[in-house]
């Protein structure tokens, strides 16, 4: 309870201050789907811009000198996910952002039960422990349709909420059996897309396993909702009833 009414106390004093200008520039110039928002829900994502970037450290990697532009993109995402659900712990367990210039290389060790040497890795997310990007490709894989680092490192930190990366974050009762019925059929889905070489509109990654598999569907569910929800109606729908945001019916028409 103390924990709880300190938290809130310094809570209050952190949105006590204005949103900065210049933050407000790098919302409009690197989140796309800031413009597509309500004014109402506009003014909410800043708020939780303002204590997400104030609560967590930002640790540089290899040399790079963190900037509020890199806090102010990387925080205003993350809190995206969580803008129409509870918000009060979902991020409560991250207490550093570590970030990379580019693309960086995994130390030697065990991973999965297997040894490997090290290999180059965009970003990771650890359990009850930091999340960790790659500036570049948080930027870059936006060029990419439906890819987005960010979202995509902390869909992982939603679905180990419940205790593991599994493919399924904590759900309301009631919702696990549908989750269950639609992901299994989706996965398998892209499963066999992938092996056959076909297109699809879900990374091809996302069939390595159901935690990727989560954590990709998140990315095109706010990237590229419109044709998922088209394509894969039941996937758009669960993700819809998690979220609770309906990215599809945005404005993504009106000019930016």
């Amino acid at each position: 309870m103390i924990f709880s009414w300190l938290k809130r106390r310094r809570r209050k004093r952190i949105l006590a201050s204005p949103f900065p200008a210049d933050w407000l520039a790098h919302l409009n110039r690197n989140v796309v789907q800031y413009r597509l928002l309500t004014p109402p829900e506009q003014a909410k994502l800043r708020q939780r811009v303002q204590v997400f970037v104030a609560e967590k450290n930002w640790l540089g990697c290899g040399g790079l000198v963190v900037d509020d532009e890199m806090k102010v993109t990387i925080a205003a995402q993350a809190c995206l996910l969580v803008l129409g659900i509870d918000y009060e712990y979902h991020y409560d367990q991250i207490q550093s952002v570590l970030i990379y210039p580019d693309t960086y290389l995994h130390p030697p060790g065990d991973r999965d039960g297997l040894v490997h040497n090290g290999y180059p890795v965009y970003g990771e997310a650890w359990h009850r422990g930091p999340i960790v990007l790659s500036w570049k490709n948080t930027q870059g894989l936006a060029d990419e349709e439906g890819g987005n680092l960010v979202f995509h490192e902390f869909a992982h930190h939603l679905d180990d909420l419940d205790g593991g990366m599994d493919g399924t974050p904590p759900l309301e009762h009631g919702q696990e059996r549908q989750w269950e019925r639609v992901v299994e059929k989706e996965y398998h889905r892209l499963v066999r897309a992938s092996r056959q070489g076909r297109a699809t509109l879900l990374n091809e990654y996302g069939a390595s396993s159901r935690a990727e598999f989560f954590a990709v569907a998140t990315e095109c569910f706010f990237e590229r909702p419109v044709v998922l929800r088209e394509r894969h109606p039941e996937l758009y729908a669960i993700l819809r009833d998690f979220y609770r945001q309906d990215p599809a019916s945005w404005p993504w028409g009106r000019p930016l």
